[in-house]
């Protein structure tokens, strides 16, 4: 594929709207910060889900995604040799149609196409994959989420089999985190940062209202993408999403399914973390009369 005709297709962070549409650097176009201004800066920082035990696969997973990003960041002003090196690890839809690059199904999910891409991509991980790691256990955790990150690239590639775009990302792998946890933890508490012009306020979400709704809007994105355009990877995210849910059937039958969901009542099955109030706004308050 020739390095000047494609911009490669990021699997984005969820909640982070299209990357910019203009390709004159590759950092910018793969960049979701644009789109957040756009759309309104909306995104969960954090759950009231304590974890029990060391997330260390997941650390582990955050530091590898973070340190070879470190290692190809000089590529990233550089258009042809950034798309050189995506040639050789991205996922490329016809290639795997045509059996062939599929190294690709595991490298492209360690691969981010900007500061924005990578920070919002770990930012997820980080808030869903340590409790998803001590339900399964670090190893089982481990191929688990390589292989919803697979399951997700594989969707990508049956939905759009003669795309030539190639495609980034932790997001399809993640996704799969995500839907693990709308089974587990329907209920449990999601801290969503809202930052309006002059303030920002924090709110507590249930997870199956995000989690939902996140996955509408990529089943959505789906239905509507150019197979031929760079962007959102939506496939990849349904995929990876659904696979996980699937995925993690076996531990919620083994907590006791129906039952496990009726004695916690969709909460955790442990008391809920608490923060500090530290909502704030500019906007002077006026007491009334």
């Amino acid at each position: 594929m020739s390095a000047s005709t494609r911009r490669p297709r990021a699997e984005m962070p969820p909640f982070w709207g299209q990357p910019a549409k203009s390709a004159a650097a590759q950092a910018e176009a793969l960049d979701p910060a644009r789109a957040i201004t756009q759309r309104g800066k909306m995104f969960p920082i954090r759950d009231h889900n304590p974890s029990g035990r060391v997330p260390y696969v997941t650390y582990i997973l955050m530091a590898f995604n973070i340190g070879l990003f470190l290692s190809y960041v000089p590529l990233l002003p550089n258009d042809p040799a950034l798309y050189a090196f995506y040639d050789s690890y991205a996922m490329v839809p016809l290639r795997i149609s045509n059996g062939y690059g599929f190294h690709s199904l595991l490298t492209s999910q360690f691969l981010h196409g900007g500061w924005m891409h990578l920070a919002g991509n770990m930012l997820f991980l980080y808030i869903y994959g340590d409790n998803i790691e001590e339900e399964m256990g670090h190893l089982p955790y481990l191929v688990f989420y390589l292989a919803a990150g697979v399951v997700a690239a594989l969707t990508q590639v049956a939905f759009e089999p003669s795309s030539t775009v190639p495609m980034v990302g932790a997001s399809g792998a993640i996704a799969g985190v995500m839907g693990a946890y709308l089974l587990l933890f329907p209920k449990a508490k999601i801290d969503i940062l809202i930052i309006f012009i002059v303030f920002f306020r924090i709110f507590p979400i249930p997870a199956w209202i995000i989690l939902t709704l996140w996955f509408g809007m990529q089943f959505l994105g789906g239905l509507g993408a150019d197979p031929d355009a760079g962007g959102v990877a939506f496939w990849a995210h349904a995929g990876g999403f659904v696979a996980g849910l699937l995925g993690a059937l076996p531990v919620w039958f083994n907590r006791g399914g129906p039952a496990f969901w009726r004695r916690t009542d969709g909460h955790p099955p442990h008391p809920e973390a608490t923060y500090p109030e530290i909502n704030n706004s500019r906007i002077p308050k006026v007491r009334r009369k």
